[in-house]
């Protein structure tokens, strides 16, 4: 889809490896990528302006988790437009029905989800809040 390159993307993740992985998958895909490795530095950037058309965040993380970032994102009213979605290795449902009160778009499990599933995952959740 040639009119969906440029998307501003933002990838929360304290592990490097995982936000490198990303990066080039969503990079290749036609994504314009920006990352954080902690959810203060991403909170940082966002207060600052930065309004991406995607989030994508990690639940675990030291300090504030992402679900408490996301909390603080609502409270602010802060990228109301932009698309959240957890990307985590937390299945479980309480964390799940926490993200939902959050109102966030969608939760990728990555422990059963390859990168290639992710970027499918996040454009299929993408394209059902845009219509």
């Amino acid at each position: 889809m040639a009119n969906d390159s440029g998307k501003k993307i933002f990838i929360i993740d304290d592990d490097k490896f995982l936000l490198d992985m990303y990066s080039l998958k969503f990079n290749k895909a036609g994504y314009d990528v920006k990352t954080a490795d902690s959810t203060e530095e991403a909170l940082k950037t966002i207060r600052d302006g930065y309004e991406p058309e995607i989030v994508l965040c990690d639940i675990v993380m030291p300090g504030l988790d992402g679900l408490d970032m996301v909390g603080a994102i609502r409270k602010e009213k802060l990228i109301s437009k932009s698309v959240i979605i957890m990307l985590t290795n937390q299945g479980a449902s309480e964390d799940i029905a926490k993200a939902q009160k959050l109102s966030v778009d969608g939760y990728i499990v990555k422990a059963t989800t390859i990168p290639s599933e992710v970027l499918t995952e996040v454009e299929k959740i993408t394209k059902s809040k845009k219509v």
